[in-house]
């Protein structure tokens, strides 16, 4: 006969897989980093989520533009500038299907693909990790480096403060 301790069950490395009803524990880390699971990271107000490779994101991009989505037909009239194999974007959007980011309906046995993920969303998250790894999470630190850099003018930070004041009140 098999005894399971309830002090084994607590102190067992891998307690959170399946026992531990916390929230942040069994979604947010232990099933993405075992199983591979893409869930979005929570840092204050915006999600960050998983970057895209350039591929990918030229995927998106097309679909964005489209606007309610497209059948692929659509997204290869699209991409007609860059010429990708029919196989390739059919991959790409299984991974991007995969990865939550598009989803699929069939009518008419013909896939017809849509963004999950809104454009303004998925810069929001881009702009939130690279501010978190790059700039301590710091805005005034990209900011100041924009400066530093003369990639922003004064004209652009009386924009930005007009728009503060405008949001202020």
């Amino acid at each position: 006969m098999l005894l399971i301790y309830p002090s084994y069950r607590f102190n067992h490395p891998y307690n959170n897989l399946f026992f531990s009803r916390s929230e942040n524990s069994f979604w947010n880390t232990c099933l993405p980093k075992s199983l591979g699971i893409i869930l979005p990271k929570n840092l204050g107000k915006t999600t960050i989520m998983k970057k895209l490779t350039a591929a990918e994101e030229q995927i998106m991009q097309t679909l964005w533009s489209l606007g309610e989505g497209g059948f692929m037909k659509d997204i290869l009239e699209h991409l007609a500038d860059t010429k990708p194999h029919y196989n390739t974007v059919g991959t790409l959007l299984k991974i991007l299907v995969e990865k939550h980011f598009v989803g699929v309906k069939n009518p008419n046995r013909n896939n017809f693909y849509y963004p999950l993920v809104s454009k303004e969303a998925y810069s929001a998250s881009g702009i939130k990790a690279l501010t978190e790894n790059y700039f301590q999470g710091s805005y005034t630190n990209v900011v100041s480096f924009l400066v530093d850099k003369k990639e922003m003018s004064i004209e652009d930070l009386e924009f930005l403060l007009a728009q503060l004041k405008k949001k202020g009140k």
